[in-house]
């Protein structure tokens, strides 16, 4: 899954047709947050996006299913995988944390606005609310406040310490953090790491790349680790 206001084809094109390559079933699908959709369904929809793409690669042949994302879609992978039954999720950069100081400060006033439309009966019409991003800043999005309020609410399912907490502890992750990440990122990189379920394959990898780089930096670790996880005994996840 690709980050914030992006796509597909942008910088997580490069690991998806690396994956491709190496033989493995890969669905780069379009999320709610890119450029184009603006938030168009909540996260409950999304997810479902996401489980009709697994059980599209099942259709294809799939038996083992792994769920990765790259900033937003990675701490979105996270959320995911929080309840679902997977053999791995790979978690690169991930970032987009609404419960954040910046994001608190920067999107409060688009927050209480959503919030005062809901309770109005006005939650379904789309209006101009906006996102943050660290390094784009503030820019608008058209958007339906109940939608927005389940993406952007504080306590809300993209609560950073929130997802890695309830990650499924039968679960491994893959965890990238690149060395040249954000500054906002590098801080909760450990302390993220740290509060996951102990899992005997999950793994933090540190490549030496930026946040955009990240995906593409990390195809040879990516490969290695989930052909660790297919060949580890039943049992030690």
């Amino acid at each position: 899954m690709h980050g914030k206001g992006g796509s597909p084809a942008k910088f997580v094109a490069g690991l998806a047709a690396q994956l491709e390559r190496q033989g493995l079933l890969v669905a780069n699908i379009e999320m709610p947050w890119s450029g184009r959709r603006d938030y168009d369904v909540d996260v409950a929809a999304a997810d479902g996006e996401v489980e009709a793409a697994l059980e599209g690669l099942r259709g294809k042949g799939a038996q083992r299913l792994f769920v990765a994302g790259h900033s937003q879609g990675g701490l979105f992978a996270l959320h995911f995988g929080g309840g679902k039954s997977l053999d791995g999720v790979i978690a690169i950069a991930p970032g987009g944390n609404p419960a954040g100081p910046a994001f608190r400060e920067k999107l409060g006033p688009f927050l209480n606005q959503a919030q005062a439309l809901v309770a109005e009966g006005k939650g379904d019409e789309k209006v101009r609310l906006a996102d943050y991003e660290g390094s784009r800043g503030v820019y608008p999005v058209v958007v339906a406040p109940k939608i927005y309020l389940s993406w952007f609410e504080p306590e809300g399912a993209l609560h950073e310490l929130a997802a890695v907490r309830h990650m499924n502890p039968a679960t491994p992750v893959l965890f990238i953090t690149p060395t040249r990440d954000y500054a906002a990122l590098l801080n909760v990189k450990q302390q993220m790491f740290d509060a996951l379920p102990k899992n005997p394959l999950t793994k933090l990898y540190e490549p030496d790349s930026s946040h955009i780089e990240a995906p593409s930096a990390s195809v040879e670790a990516i490969v290695a680790w989930i052909g660790a996880v297919i060949a580890a005994p039943k049992g030690t996840q």
